[in-house]
């Protein structure tokens, strides 16, 4: 059962990558989205697009039980570079004034993947706390778990060796396939799953349709690019040195772990394909395949030009 009546949809997180094209399919599918954002010139695009824009701070159980009043809908990103315990009450205050606001269904967007068991990292396993509370809330609820954004091949650990080297460089194990997934692939999901609350309770991993390990990602890349691109496994450390130089000191600590755990400990590695024919069948949503997503920022990708 789909809902064709027009929504008041509040979205968190819509001024970053991950939920930034929430806001424009819903408003496509006819719908009213409210961007929840601490500084409204961020969100100025959002604005002129036709959202309406709402000052806010997670960290806010007031302010958040204000703008969540009279929705229909809730669309959550929670930010997980934060305090791994602020991430948790991040969490538990959307909740709550989705709750209180007596919203029809609340739409988690996990931000990747939530691991069966916990793993001793507080950054990771405060996915599971705040998925254990969701669940006890009785809110109406559908969970989607991303696999792995493909906008992470942007970043300075990969996109500058594509651009220089003609490598794409990550650290996973050449062997390794990975799922990967376009975040406007993701919100178009997030959007079609507000329009379904009898969905409730649904808690979907979701990926891209193809599976490549790293070789085969490194094909993709050169079909988006129209040269020769080979695979790169970035040592671990290495990635985790970049992350500090580009977030600050100890950045890329827990996540240097985390991928290293993937090469020590092969039969550990997550599986990061979904069952997406299952998902689309209720969420009939468009997939950008990666050589269509790589040719699309092509610009980043290539040797910058010099006069």
């Amino acid at each position: 059962m789909t809902i064709n009546n027009k929504l008041k949809v509040l979205v968190y997180g819509a001024t970053g990558s991950q939920a930034g094209s929430v806001p424009t399919y819903l408003l496509k599918a006819g719908h009213q989205p409210y961007v929840l954002t601490r500084n409204a010139q961020k969100a100025a695009h959002h604005a002129q697009g036709g959202a309406i824009v709402v000052e806010g701070d997670m960290a806010d159980a007031d302010r958040l039980r204000e703008v969540s009043m009279g929705m229909d809908a809730v669309s959550l990103l929670i930010p997980f570079f934060a305090n791994p315990a602020d991430v948790a009450n991040y969490g538990r205050r959307a909740v709550d004034a989705a709750k209180a606001a007596n919203v029809k269904v609340l739409v988690w967007n996990t931000s990747g993947v939530i691991l069966p068991g916990r793993t001793g990292n507080p950054s990771i396993d405060v996915r599971i706390d705040i998925q254990q509370y969701l669940q006890k809330s009785g809110l109406p609820h559908i969970i989607l778990q991303p696999s792995v954004y493909l906008e992470n091949l942007l970043g300075p650990w990969t996109a500058p060796f594509v651009a220089s080297e003609d490598r794409v460089a990550y650290p996973t194990p050449a062997d390794m396939p990975v799922s990967w997934i376009a975040s406007a692939d993701v919100s178009a999901l997030v959007a079609a799953a507000l329009e379904r609350p009898d969905l409730a309770g649904a808690n979907w991993p979701i990926s891209g349709l193809a599976n490549p390990d790293g070789p085969a990602l490194a094909q993709a890349f050169s079909e988006g690019l129209g040269r020769q691109v080979t695979y790169y496994a970035m040592p671990p450390q290495d990635f985790g040195g970049i992350l500090d130089q580009a977030f600050g000191p100890g950045a890329g600590t827990a996540a240097a772990s985390e991928y290293q755990r993937m090469w020590d400990f092969p039969e550990q590695r997550p599986d990061f394909q979904a069952d997406m024919r299952s998902v689309l069948a209720k969420l009939p949503v468009p997939m950008t395949s990666i050589s269509e997503w790589v040719s699309r920022h092509k610009a980043v990708f290539s040797p910058a030009i010099t006069a």
